[in-house]
């Protein structure tokens, strides 16, 4: 229900937008030509020309990640192995298609610069409405962006808590015997407990120092995008003959599409583990791994430095030490890889109508609820 809400919400707020917002704009104070949406640049950042256009991915970049939410939720997904791929390929599509017309539209409907930054405002969107729509136009709109943000935080807390889940199931984090519990109805409670502690922490931060908070968030960004071209790498390297009862698999393809996008060349593809799904192009990533460990604002001083590259080789350090020193069946038991890859190259007989050697994925429900029980 909660996803049903969530996604007819999303769509008034674009159609919304695309509709209403125009109107607006060609009333008050009108659009942009398309030579300032297509050939301007301003500099905001003090950065060089060339590093000030990188930096300006950051503004796109959350079009491009949050693709393979429905691939957390899979297990508890009914028909999971085509309804999860299928998910992951659509919501890549409509965030692309959705986030490019939405980036477009917003271009040509900004003030003029001087107008926009005079606003001191640190949500400028409430203003843009403000300018174009009225009080009460932008009163509803900026509602219905607070709710949308509400739903969307309530649908990434679903799916990144099953992945927290996941992960403390095989034995990997710390106290991963109480995080991989369920409770009586067989929600990973104690993982969502583990995300608002840590979450809550990691807001306070923004109270003493606003460069604590950004460079955690930046760090926190990046091995999630640089898990999209990772997965491919490892695929290539490590698996690329497994998991051929996907409905998904690649065939004969397979080997050259994963090593286009791990070496960061342009494909229009990119592979999961177990789907075949459109992505991000692995150039994008590259620059959006960059942003992400870039200072946004130069010269640069300790007020302005970004921390994520500092906390990001920390933590690589601390994970090599632990690989070399802590024996791998403390932290992941192979018996456990073995069954997985077991599992997703097991065909089971169909038994929904069909020849009776017709074959089909295990649907991961089913091994979800032998987990669970």
């Amino acid at each position: 229900m909660v996803f049903r809400v969530s996604v007819l919400l999303y769509m008034i707020d674009f159609l919304l937008c695309v509709i209403w917002l125009p109107i607006g704009v060609s009333k008050t104070y009108g659009f942009r030509s398309a030579k300032d949406v297509f050939t301007m640049t301003y500099n905001g950042t003090g950065a060089p020309a060339g590093w000030n256009w990188v930096l300006s991915f950051l503004f796109c970049a959350g079009t491009m990640i949050g693709f393979d939410a429905s691939g957390h939720i899979a297990e508890e997904t009914k028909n999971a192995s085509v309804v999860a791929g299928r998910g992951i390929m659509t919501s890549v599509v409509a965030t692309g298609i959705l986030g490019f017309i939405t980036t477009i539209l917003f271009l040509f409907c900004t003030p003029d610069l001087d107008l926009l930054f005079s606003l001191d405002a640190p949500q400028p969107f409430v203003q843009l409405y403000a300018l174009a729509l009225g009080k009460g136009g932008s009163i509803f709109m900026t509602v219905i962006a607070t709710l949308g943000l509400i739903l969307s935080t309530s649908v990434a807390i679903v799916a990144a808590s099953r992945l927290i889940f996941a992960v403390a199931r095989d034995g990997v984090l710390p106290l991963s015997s109480w995080i991989g519990k369920v409770d009586a109805a067989k929600q990973p409670r104690n993982a969502v407990t583990v995300m608002y502690v840590f979450g809550a922490i990691m807001l306070c931060t923004i109270l003493p120092s606003q460069v604590a908070f950004t460079s955690l968030v930046s760090a926190g960004g990046i091995p999630t995008v640089a898990a999209y071209g990772l997965i491919a790498l490892l695929r290539l390297t490590m698996t690329p003959d497994e998991f051929k009862s996907s409905h998904f698999y690649l065939g004969r393809w397979r080997k050259a599409i994963l090593f286009r996008h791990s070496s960061f060349q342009r494909p229009g593809l990119c592979c999961t583990s177990h789907h075949f799904l459109s992505g991000p192009p692995p150039l994008t990533l590259l620059i959006s791994l960059q942003c992400q460990v870039s200072p946004f604002f130069f010269p640069v001083t300790a007020e302005t430095f970004n921390f994520a590259g500092v906390i990001l080789g920390a933590v690589t350090i601390f994970g090599i030490l632990s690989w070399y020193f802590i024996p791998e069946h403390k932290w992941l038991r192979r018996e456990q890889v073995i069954r997985a890859l077991n599992v997703a190259d097991q065909p089971v007989p169909s038994q929904e109508g069909g020849d009776a050697g017709t074959l089909r994925h295990r649907e991961s429900h089913l091994d979800n609820k032998q987990r669970f029980d």
